[in-house]
């Protein structure tokens, strides 16, 4: 009799260690399918590279500052452009080849932002930072006045120099140069006073 119970205690054992073995591979199996579904809900990289809406924080933005983030790969601009920048903006007018972005409208801004300032708020001039006559990045040159390679009624803008084209604080490229086009003004919206979302403007 004693055997027998021996008998039925093994046979227990092997029992529990097959239960427990057979949950361990279920539970490991369950987690294994359960993160493929969980990774689809994200973004891939090629959905990223697609041109995925970017968040931009423009809260510690001062008059006169650029920031850049990255979209699509590029790099976007944010300008707050200062009382005075914004005022001299018309006196550019004579002097850029499209002053009213006229020329290839729907691949230089969208319609919310083809007026004076190119923007949605005047304050903040929101740009693809890339050259149009190339694809080279310009570079700052926000103080007005004689400087090299820009004329002495300058009054503010982006010089590229790669080619010596020259755009105005609002992205208006100036005559006889290089660059074809205007800088582009991406889709973008307000999400809040501070936060700018740059490639998406269904609420626009």
């Amino acid at each position: 009799m004693t055997e027998t119970l021996a008998e039925h205690g093994q046979i227990d054992t092997s029992k529990r260690t097959w239960l427990i073995a057979s949950s361990c591979a279920g539970a490991v199996g369950g987690i294994a399918a359960a993160v493929p579904f969980v990774s689809s809900f994200l973004p891939s990289e090629k959905a990223k590279a697609a041109g995925a809406p970017v968040e931009a924080d423009i809260s510690l933005l001062k008059p006169g500052e650029k920031m850049t983030v990255e979209w699509r790969g590029k790099p976007v601009w944010i300008v707050r452009r200062t009382p005075e920048q914004l005022a001299a903006l018309p006196k550019n007018d004579p002097q850029l080849a499209d002053p009213k972005s006229e020329r290839k409208p729907d691949d230089q801004a969208p319609a919310y932002a083809r007026n004076a300032s190119r923007s949605i708020k005047p304050e903040y001039l929101v740009v693809v930072g890339i050259c149009t006559h190339l694809g080279c990045s310009p570079s700052d040159k926000f103080t007005p006045g004689a400087q090299p390679s820009l004329p002495d009624d300058w009054q503010g803008g982006f010089f590229c120099p790669c080619h010596g084209s020259t755009f105005d604080l609002a992205g208006r490229v100036f005559k006889n140069k290089p660059a074809p086009d205007n800088l582009e003004v991406p889709a973008h919206m307000y999400l809040s006073d501070t936060k700018l979302l740059i490639g998406d403007d269904k609420k626009a």
